[in-house]
């Protein structure tokens, strides 16, 4: 039977995605096993995969689905979903993205299939653009300093309370002030921090912030009501008595209003979704953050840096790149490891696309419109709860019920607040026939008013929304880059430009450990610009969001299968905040049950950066329990501390495969120990693409995961992000995950507060893993687990030898990906681990992951998606690069003079009239067939990282230098 429903599966072309997924055929299989010396997958599998964890049954989802009929039931569900004409504002506003920005970066796999920037040379097109959006930010907010994005407004604040208290040495207080005017989701995402940073919150309106001691506070700019205040003020005040401030800010509304550096913010935070990003039902957007030039060494995220390279040429990298979790671990600032990059980028070319002049007239169309629907409820008799306004208005004493059912008959959403007040915040997509419906809305249908008269009077009157203490007197984007390209052929061959300088999955395999850089299909990526996905309010009403409420609980429920949790929360936004999102429902439930004093979490010494920088953050302290030999996680030591700490043990952290790429035996073990004083158990789930299909975590003892969706579940990295972290947990910890102020989740405790801005987090891409594991089906699912060990397995068989494999399981194999030892090498040769890195991209490669977890090494994860064909390229250049190893330690070449150390080769090298090096030029820039075939130059030569940390500018470089 079973053979059967394969032949219709296969007659049905239901197969035909997973055959498109997975790079290996059939024969490429067979021949990579006897390479193994094992018979067959099953073998390999039984080798690897411990007995006692193995899940023994397919999984109990549907066959796969071909690419047809998943987004033909795709598009079912988003035809449920209602795309109303929204006025809800509160964060989020509709946009027009510019049709040369979405085909050409949105849509774009040389755009969204990059990895993060941690290899310079091969990334200045993403990180020109990450440059452009942290001048926009800084030009905006009139700041010094700007990083390359956060996760959403709401944790921007969150990171800004806890930067005010690291770099506040005035203050004793623990006490930190929101105003009460700031937006709801921003204050339920606080909330939850400071009550597991151990701050007071003190919620009241900004004019009382005089009477309260506290060592930070966070301003609204304008109010969540809409309100213009000059805040100048405020913060002169609070500077004078030793409170730092941070401005929650339209971006926006900052094109006309005095930027809040003017003011005298020590820090600035908010949201540029409304430069050329959907809505997606809250995400994914880029946040920024920026702040003073004396922060500039404690501010969170990823800040892009102008250094230079080796040429003394001009080169952009991340500053400070080293994640400071994997130095500084629990006593890292912050657990921030991703950003927004793909998003930033978008809104960055948004800036580029409009220059200055042209959000000047989007923002001034918008107040305008603001200001003639306020002039005409006024004359109607309407009353505005504010005198001053940007793009909202707030009206009072209305009838919000019939007003609501007028809304609904013209297919508008509005905000409505708690007794009876309604909110009005119009956008770039507003027009002047808007205006007329909205008079219909809200006054009825018989009310006489004409935009075209109201427009004349207000011209007339000079009446603007905006206090003159508050209108922008200052330039703003006059750099060239945001003057130059205002015809789209301009705009076109820049982006291209800027693209063609990066490498991505479209030029070759990224075999990067820990990452997961797989296919992001293309039949996946469609459908997260359907209007009925970006178009789509986070607050709107729930009867218009069916679809996509079916879509998230039919991934949910994939996801509770695949790791055998009980409930998925989907609210975490990247894999940091499911970490953390994690242990806070741990401590939550621990408290539930009166044990709330449990605050030891165990860590392993070879965990991510993260995991610890978390557990710091849910005010847990840190036990580091140490590996053995082998790389696995010492049993007897974990005993020992488990049983030293039997009374006070919150948790352990694991990361399952380890993060040394081994199925650790003992993990059942592990768990049960854990278990048996009192604690939960933490599986960071970096790693599941080696478990889907195999085994489960919720079935060998954790209680609680995070999932990278955009490493396992095919969401793309962005250059830098986005992601998404939903968490797994068991059903006795399901009541205690994220609810949400705004958008209140049913069978969760009220009083979990929030860890991001929207309740789904970034919703809208959501749809890319629901349609991988639509379209892959169980088997599906299983075949690309067992290709991805395979193919792990084929390349640390094929590199041995050459370069020694560092761990392995107890029979000999790695699970999805392999580390390489190149400390013995430097060694012998003076060979570092950065030189392979960069002499790989003469090869066209991006490099493994480097000197993670183990310092001198390198962490390659070639995933299931790459073909033996890419799979051998790949080794063929590490074994090419260790052959000019061999000859420097031969003395062949001197340890100074040597394609490697002078690796990667750009074309100013091939033309070089005075290349005196001992080795030709054909050799450093074609040392391949395949190189010559087809060649990714890296855009400068190796970039000087003290150079550009000890000389930390992170603005585009000066209009001299730009003209030169």
């Amino acid at each position: 039977m079973a053979t059967e429903t394969r032949r219709l599966a296969d007659l049905a072309g239901h197969d035909a995605f997973i055959h498109r997924h997975n790079g290996p055929r059939a024969d490429d299989v067979a021949q990579m096993l006897d390479t193994l010396g094992v018979d067959s997958m099953a073998t390999l599998i039984e080798k690897t995969v411990p007995p006692g964890i193995r899940l023994g049954r397919e999984l109990s989802l549907e066959g796969p689905r071909t690419e047809a009929e998943a987004l033909d039931y795709l598009k079912r569900l988003a035809r449920q979903n209602k795309v109303f004409k929204t006025y809800i504002g509160q964060g989020y506003h509709n946009t027009h993205v510019p049709a040369v920005i979405q085909r050409n970066v949105l849509e774009n796999p040389g755009w969204y299939t990059a990895y993060t920037p941690y290899q310079p040379e091969i990334a200045q097109g993403r990180l020109e653009g990450l440059l452009n959006f942290q001048q926009m930010v800084m030009d905006l907010t009139g700041m010094e300093l700007a990083n390359a994005s956060l996760l959403d407004e709401a944790t921007a604040a969150a990171e800004a309370m806890a930067l005010c208290q690291r770099a506040n040495k005035k203050s004793k207080s623990k006490a930190f002030f929101v105003a009460d005017d700031v937006l709801p989701q921003t204050l339920d995402v606080v909330r939850t921090r400071a009550n597991y940073f151990g701050f007071e919150l003190i919620v009241a309106p900004a004019d009382e912030l005089a009477a309260h001691e506290v060592f930070g506070a966070l301003l609204q700019y304008p109010g969540h009501s809409g309100e213009v205040r000059d805040l100048g003020g405020l913060l002169s005040a609070a500077r004078e008595r030793g409170i730092m401030t941070c401005v929650a800010a339209d971006i926006m509304s900052l094109v006309l209003l005095k930027e809040p550096g003017a003011l005298g913010a020590d820090i600035v935070v908010g949201n540029t979704q409304r430069f050329g990003v959907p809505m997606g039902f809250g995400g994914p957007h880029a946040a920024f953050f920026a702040t003073t030039d004396k922060l500039k060494r404690s501010i969170p995220g990823r800040i892009i840096g102008v250094s230079k390279d080796t040429r003394g040429q001009q080169a952009l990298r991340m500053a400070m790149q080293t994640r400071e979790q994997h130095i500084r671990r629990e006593k890292a600032t912050s657990n921030i490891c991703t950003a927004q990059a793909l998003l930033a980028n978008i809104a960055g070319f948004y800036a580029v696309y409009h220059g200055a002049e042209g959000l000047r007239t989007i923002a001034t169309r918008i107040h305008r419109l603001t200001t003639i629907l306020a002039e005409g409820l006024s004359q109607k008799g309407i009353r505005l709860a504010h005198d001053s306004w940007f793009d909202t208005l707030r009206l009072t004493g209305v009838d919000a019920g019939k007003v609501h059912g007028r809304a609904m008959t013209h297919e508008i959403n509005l905000r409505y607040f708690d007794g009876g007040d309604i909110g009005v915040s119009l956008d770039e997509t507003t027009t002047a026939h808007d205006l007329d419906v909205l008079f219909d809305v809200l006054i009825g249908e018989e009310h006489g008013l004409s935009v075209t008269a109201l427009d004349e009077s207000i011209v007339a009157a000079g009446s603007s929304g905006i206090p003159k203490a508050c209108r922008r007197d200052s330039a703003f984007l006059q750099h060239p880059t945001f003057q130059r390209y205002r015809s789209e052929t301009e705009m076109l061959r820049y982006l291209k430009r800027l693209e063609n300088k990066d490498l991505s999955l479209t030029h070759a395999m990224i075999p990067l450990g820990s990452c997961t850089m797989k296919l992001n299909a293309t039949s996946e990526m469609i459908p997260i610009t359907w209007p009925e996905f970006g178009q789509i309010h986070p607050f709107a009403p729930q009867d218009q969001v069916v679809g996509y409420k079916q879509m998230i609980d039919e991934l949910a429920a994939f996801l509770v299968e695949i790791t055998g949790y009980d409930h998925i929360s989907m609210q975490p936004n990247s894999g940091a905040q499911g970490e953390y999102a994690g242990l806070v429902a741990i401590r939550r439930y621990q408290a539930a049950e009166g044990q709330g004093h449990r605050d030891i979490c165990l860590i392993p010494s070879s965990a991510h950066g993260t995991n610890p920088a978390s557990a710091a953050m849910a005010q847990m302290k840190v036990v580091v329990v140490e590996c053995d030999s082998d790389g696995n996680i010492d049993l007897a030591d974990l005993r020992t501390k488990a049983e030293q700490h039997h009374e006070s043990l919150s948790a352990i952290m694991l990361t399952y495969p380890s993060t040394h790429g081994v199925f650790e035996e003992g993990v059942r073990e592990a768990c049960q120990i854990v278990h048996d004083h009192g604690g939960q158990v933490y599986v960071d789930g970096a790693n599941m693409n080696a478990q889907v299909g195999l085994t489960r975590p919720g079935d060998f003892g954790a209680d609680v995961s995070h999932l990278n969706l955009h490493k396992t579940f095919c969401i793309p990295h962005g250059g830098g992000g986005p992601g998404m972290g939903p968490i797994g947990v068991k059903a006795h910890l399901a009541p205690f995950v994220s609810n949400h102020v705004v958008t209140p989740i049913s069978g969760v405790n009220p009083e979990c507060g929030a860890v991001s801005a929207a309740a789904f987090g970034s919703a809208s891409i959501l749809p890319i893993s629901w349609a991988y594991i639509k379209m892959m089906g169980a088997r599906g699912l299983r075949e690309a687990t067992e290709l991805a060990i395979l193919n792990a397995n084929y390349v640390a068989e094929r590199l041995d030898g050459h370069y020694p494999v560092l761990y392995r399981g107890v029979n000999g194999t790695v699970a999805h990906e392999c580390i390489i030892d190149i400390r013995p090498l430097k060694a012998s040769s003076g060979i570092s681990e950065e030189d392979i890195a960069k002499r790989l991209m003469d090869y066209g490669f991006h490099a493994p992951t480097m000197s993670f977890p183990v310092p001198g090494t390198l962490m390659v994860e070639p995933t299931e998606s790459e073909s033996r064909y890419e799979i051998d390229r790949f080794c063929d250049a590490m074994i090419a690069i260790r052959e000019e190893i061999g000859r420097v330690e031969r003395g062949d070449w001197p340890a100074d003079d040597n394609p490697l150390v002078h690796a990667p080769h750009t074309m100013a090298d091939l033309i070089d009239a005075d290349w005196a090096r001992l080795y030709s030029r054909e050799l450093g820039a074609f040392p391949s067939p395949a190189v010559k075939a087809a060649k990714v130059w890296p855009a400068v030569n190796r970039v000087d990282n003290v150079h550009g940390d000890r000389q930390l500018i992170c603005s585009c470089p000066s209009i001299d230098e730009y003209r030169d």
